[in-house]
Parts: C-alpha cells; sequence; structure tokens
C-alpha cells in the first residue's frame, strides 16, 4: 500500500459522530506515550498530522485520518499510565471498546507496544481482548531505533512470547524501519 494523500477529518467521543461514508478503518491502539501519532505520522508522510504531545493522555477523543480518500486511519486514546483522573480512563475504556465492538468498517487494529519494555498487563489485556473479539490485528513494536539490534531481537521474541503471537513488526519513526512492512500489512486487509 502507498500513501498519496493525507488529512485529518474529525475528532469525537460518540458514535453519532462517526463518518457514515462506509470506508475501511485501519485502528491505532496502545499504551499513553507508545507513540500512536508518531507513527501515524510516518506512515502517512506527514509529520503534523497527528498532534505529538510529551506528556501521556492528551488523545482524549477518537480521531480520524483520511487516507488516499478512500481508508480511514482511526488514532484511539491511549490506554495505561495517563495522567488523567480514572474517571475519564474509564471513559476512554467505553468509547474505545464500543468502536471495537460496533465499527464493522474496522478492517484491522494495530496493537502498538514499546519495544524497550516487556509488554505492560494492559497489553496482554488488549491482545487477548482483540483475538477475543476475533479483531484481526497485527503488533508493532515502536520506538526500535532505541535498541541495539541485538536488544532489537530479544526485545522481539520477549514480546512474541508474552502476547503468545508471531510476526511482530519493529518500527521506528527514525530511520523507518517497519514502515514497508506495516503498509504491506495494512494492504492485505483493505480491498
Amino acid at each position: 500500500m502507498k500513501v498519496s494523500s493525507a488529512r485529518f477529518i474529525k475528532s469525537t467521543q460518540k458514535p453519532a459522530d462517526f463518518p457514515r461514508d462506509q470506508l475501511q478503518e485501519i485502528a491505532f491502539i496502545g499504551r499513553s506515550n507508545v507513540g500512536k501519532s508518531s507513527l501515524l505520522n510516518a506512515l502517512a508522510n506527514l509529520g503534523k498530522l497527528a498532534r505529538i504531545s510529551r506528556s501521556p493522555g492528551r488523545t482524549q477523543t477518537i480521531n480520524f485520518y483520511s487516507i488516499n480518500d478512500n481508508l480511514y486511519f482511526v488514532d484511539l486514546p491511549g490506554y495505561g499510565y495517563a495522567k488523567v483522573p480514572k474517571q475519564i480512563q474509564a471513559t476512554w475504556r467505553n468509547m474505545v471498546e464500543g468502536y471495537l465492538q460496533d465499527r464493522p468498517q474496522l478492517k484491522l487494529a494495530l496493537l502498538l507496544v514499546d519495544c524497550r519494555i516487556p509488554p505492560t498487563q494492559d497489553d496482554i489485556l488488549m491482545k487477548e481482548w482483540l483475538d477475543h473479539y476475533q479483531i484481526e490485528n497485527a503488533v508493532i513494536l515502536t520506538k526500535s531505533d532505541k535498541l541495539s539490534r541485538s536488544q532489537l531481537i530479544q526485545s522481539v521474541k520477549r514480546a512474541e512470547t508474552t502476547l503468545g503471537t508471531e510476526g511482530l513488526i519493529p518500527f521506528s519513526t527514525v530511520t523507518r524501519l517497519g514502515k514497508k512492512e506495516t503498509l504491506n500489512k495494512i494492504g492485505t486487509v483493505v480491498s
């Protein structure tokens, strides 16, 4: 798959406000500060498509981006250690689970995991949740440029074992490692 155009469409918290044009969707999900916005920008070839913040928990809505005018990339609120009240985190959880379960346009969920640390309990639960609900998914190991080659190989093995899956894609927004593989994975599920 090649991205030739990308633009922000809308942010929303309510299903009633989701796009209604039935275009296929690729969701980006992961813990707060895992690099969802950076990865989305790298795939879209635009440095400022999705807003990037140094503080976790800034994505508090479901954000839709039009890709090639025939597909949406969907940036979901992060889970984990965001410094926001528990009540708001609970709202995000309901919003994200509702989107993932009730969106027939969703063709693939990209679960982003920081390669520098073992998958967290939240990562494990999200992977199990996606598998349980039979949502097509792939695991992307972000920030891969932060590790040496041997450390990255160990990180991939550890994540495969912990998450009970194979075919993880190491990704770096700096070196673009994994960009082609991620776009190819998206291309296999969209028509």
